[in-house]
């Protein structure tokens, strides 16, 4: 028998363990063996919630962009065994913006179950509340850095909102956050529709929906806080 590969979600604002289900909490009390981006973040994430764990009994291997083949081998090697495994993203989902999309196709070409848990995701909480299309969406990860190549960027998924009726997502390193809100102002129609999602499930949340001529308008602080940019021109 073949271990399972759970896809364990996490917090995405602190000090918010409630919102993680209690099926999350018991699988966590399940299992012994973790990949992690941060072994030090998701030691603190489990003492969090208080499951009476010892968490030195636990084994954490990292699990990242620079992990090679032959190392996610030896670090899934477990499951192989009939060991269960889980994934910890550092934020939210595995899977979703994460490295453990990685292991998760390695489960899958060794035939492995892999269990996804519900948990917070700021991209879909943030999508659920904007008011835009959820039938066809795109999640862009990070834009340009560059400002020419930025705002190129920005005018692209303008047009591509308006011709296919499409929500484009977006997030930005926190602390230029409030560089790509200037720019997105700047650059965008006046008519398109602009949501920020900032600290989701925190105790600062904002989520707002307004017309970019609208937001021209407002004096807002996005400076380090966590933030989902969705972008809206269709119809």
């Amino acid at each position: 028998m073949k271990g399972k590969l759970f896809l364990i979600p996490t917090v995405i604002a602190d000090d918010t363990s409630q919102a993680i289900p209690q099926q999350v909490k018991d699988v966590l009390s399940s299992i012994k063996t973790f990949l992690v981006e941060n072994v030090r973040t998701s030691r603190r994430y489990i003492s969090s919630l208080r499951l009476d764990l010892t968490i030195e009994e636990l084994q954490f291997d990292v699990l990242d962009k620079k992990t090679s083949k032959q190392r996610l081998d030896e670090l899934l090697r477990p499951l192989l065994d009939g060991e269960n495994m889980g994934i910890l993203s550092e934020s939210g989902c595995p899977g979703i913006a994460d490295p453990g999309a990685i292991a998760v196709n390695w489960a899958h070409k060794k035939n492995i179950d892999v269990i996804p848990l519900v948990g917070p995701s700021s991209i879909f909480l943030a999508l659920m509340a904007s008011g835009f299309n959820g039938q066809k969406f795109c999640f862009n990860g990070y834009l340009p850095i560059d400002k020419k190549e930025l705002e190129k960027e920005i005018r692209k998924l303008e047009q591509e909102s308006r011709r296919s009726n499409q929500t484009q997502i977006f997030i930005e390193t926190p602390y230029r956050n409030n560089q790509l809100f200037k720019t997105l102002t700047q650059v965008s129609d006046s008519r398109t529709m602009l949501c920020i999602s900032k600290d989701v499930t925190g105790k600062t949340e904002m989520i707002k929906t307004k017309t970019m001529e609208q937001w021209k308008k407002e004096s807002i602080d996005l400076h380090k806080i966590p933030t989902v940019f969705l972008l809206y021109a269709g119809r």
